[in-house]
């Protein structure tokens, strides 16, 4: 992975943070983290992020509702460039990529996390060189 991202992480599971978390952060990568849907929309808020990693099945607010409502803001906030949202989830049905997709999000990961194919992702999304 070449250039640095921020990264937003949408997470509600401490150990899955830590995992995700320190994998990019060899790769100098900046990552915020948010427990729920409602802390996403809280921190999309209050800067600009390179990409997003949404968690779906979380408390408060799961991640499909959030990405709706991130899209809302980029459209009310004329954003030109919306911030890619990669689903990373644990359902992996057949189903399940395409339902992400209908949300709003634009790439699709199973869990476990893997590193490999999450920069193979960025460079799908032309996040890095």
């Amino acid at each position: 992975m070449g250039e640095r991202l921020n990264i937003l992480l949408v997470e509600d599971n401490l150990l899955n943070q830590r995992i995700v978390t320190f994998s990019l952060k060899k790769y100098n990568h900046e990552v915020v983290i948010a427990n729920n849907g409602v802390e996403a929309i809280e921190r999309f808020r209050e800067r600009k992020f390179d990409v997003i990693l949404m968690d779906i099945m979380m408390p408060v607010m799961d991640g499909l509702e959030a990405t709706i409502k991130i899209r809302e803001e980029e459209v009310t906030k004329f954003i030109e460039k919306r911030t890619p949202i990669i689903a990373l989830t644990a359902n992996t049905m057949d189903n399940d990529r395409d339902k992400c997709i209908s949300y709003g999000m634009d790439e699709f990961m199973a869990k476990p996390f893997d590193i490999e194919k999450l920069k193979i992702i960025f460079i799908e999304l032309e996040l890095a060189v």
